[in-house]
């Protein structure tokens, strides 16, 4: 990758390690999941909007208008409002773990939206490691609780919304689209959709003042500046290479988790990360050549 997708594969990665911490505190101090869903999504709208618009870039959308609030669903309103769920049943680390299935879930999409990938071999066995680390982390560090069991669901299913939102909406029908723009209009949308029920079911009380430093840093850092960041890393080097910042992602809300949420993560996380990681790495590998396929190489290409 070049210097430039390195340095947005490092920022993302990091930015959106950082949510699961944010997120734990608000709903621990009494936010209603879909209504820090919906204030994220609010604060992350209106700057991205802001700066769209003072870019001149709100032009010829109306032609999109249905891939993005399709785009809005599946990688705002659902993850969003399912792992602020998830975390009032489960750590913040665990929950990342969780998360990290991501690219499984891409390899899964991938074979039957994308005829060129094909599950055998290694790709195949990625696909089997990383499921059965999700079962050891469930099976392991999680009593069996309804309530426990509940919040994983909801995270598994958030990183099905993350995995196919780049892959089956934002390649094929908004990759064209400056990132701005793209998540600024998607991110109003689901302010429209999450409205309604945020306003049904709002805080009890007046929130305190580290739930607001939670709303603003979710808001600004890990939403607007997030989702602007992952859209320039997805048109750099594509959905399914994007989405391997979730390789990255729970070491960085396991430590913050431990470090002031004074969390313990149990064997089943350890084992459960290892299996993950190693399992997207493997199913998101490209096939090796076949013997008969010539490998391009700086010379090759110079040849033609």
């Amino acid at each position: 990758m070049s210097v430039r997708a390195w340095g947005l594969f490092v920022a993302v990665s990091v930015i959106w390690g950082v949510p699961y911490l944010f997120i734990k505190v608000a709903v621990d101090e009494g936010i209603p999941p879909v209504f820090l869903a919906g204030v994220r999504v609010v604060i992350g709208a209106v700057v991205l909007l802001a700066l769209s618009w003072r870019a001149d870039l709100l032009h010829g959308l109306r032609p999109r208008l249905r891939w993005l609030a399709v785009f809005a669903v599946l990688e705002i309103v659902g993850p969003f409002t399912l792992i602020a769920t998830g975390e009032q049943h489960v750590d913040s680390g665990l929950a990342a773990i969780l998360i990290a299935a991501v690219p499984l879930f891409v390899a899964l999409l991938a074979l039957r939206f994308d005829p060129n990938e094909a599950a055998s071999g290694r790709r195949l066995g990625g696909l089997v490691v990383g499921l059965a680390g999700v079962v050891a982390l469930v099976g392991l560090d999680l009593t069996g609780g309804a309530d426990e069991l509940f919040g994983a669901l909801a995270l598994l299913v958030a990183a099905l919304g993350y995995a196919a939102a780049p892959l089956l909406v934002l390649k094929r029908h908004l990759a064209d689209l400056d990132p701005r723009v793209s998540m600024g209009v998607s991110l109003a949308i689901g302010a429209v959709v999450l409205a309604p029920a945020a306003a049904f079911d709002p805080p009890d009380a007046v929130p305190t003042a580290k739930a607001m430093v939670a709303l603003a840093v979710l808001g600004l850092v890990c939403t607007a500046a997030g989702l602007t960041l992952f859209g320039l890393l997805n048109a750099e080097i594509g959905p399914g290479r994007a989405v391997v910042i979730t390789y990255v992602n729970p070491l960085v809300a396991v430590a913050l988790g431990v470090l002031f949420l004074d969390e313990r993560p149990g064997i089943g996380a350890g084992l459960g990360l290892a299996m993950i990681l190693a399992g997207s790495w493997l199913a998101t590998r490209p096939p090796a050549p076949r013997p008969d396929e010539p490998v391009l190489t700086p010379a090759t290409l110079e040849a033609t």
